[in-house]
């Protein structure tokens, strides 16, 4: 499931606080990127659409069907293949960008890679 940066506002809300009315979403997000309640309710309306909300009645409750780490999965898998060819070793190198690391930083990635194999 793509989500748009504008949806992500939307469930970056609903993440941390479970579920919301749509109209507290509109009222922070009004509050935090000065959103219009059309703009809110539209945005919502297509979360919905996608299957990453679910309406609740009555006072139309908003439920994150989603989490963030389906989420964050999909957009690195769709950021590897498109910008590294598949490869999470070009990836790496790229996030490091030929920067030295620290003894505590490399045992940590060791040890994540360890625990991956």
């Amino acid at each position: 499931m793509k989500l748009f940066d504008s949806e992500l506002k939307v469930m970056d809300l609903l993440w941390k606080e479970g579920e919301l009315p749509a109209k507290r979403i509109a009222e922070l997000l009004k509050e935090q990127i000065q959103w219009s309640k059309t703009t809110t309710y539209t945005v919502i309306k297509k979360c919905i659409e996608k299957g990453a909300v679910l309406r609740v009645e009555p006072g139309f409750i908003c439920r994150p069907l989603i989490n963030i780490e389906e989420v964050r999965k999909e957009e690195t898998d769709e950021l590897i293949k498109k910008m590294y060819g598949g490869s999470k070793d070009l990836l790496i190198a790229s996030l490091l960008g030929g920067s030295r690391i620290g003894k505590e930083e490399a045992e940590r990635l060791r040890k994540l890679i360890d625990d991956l194999k």
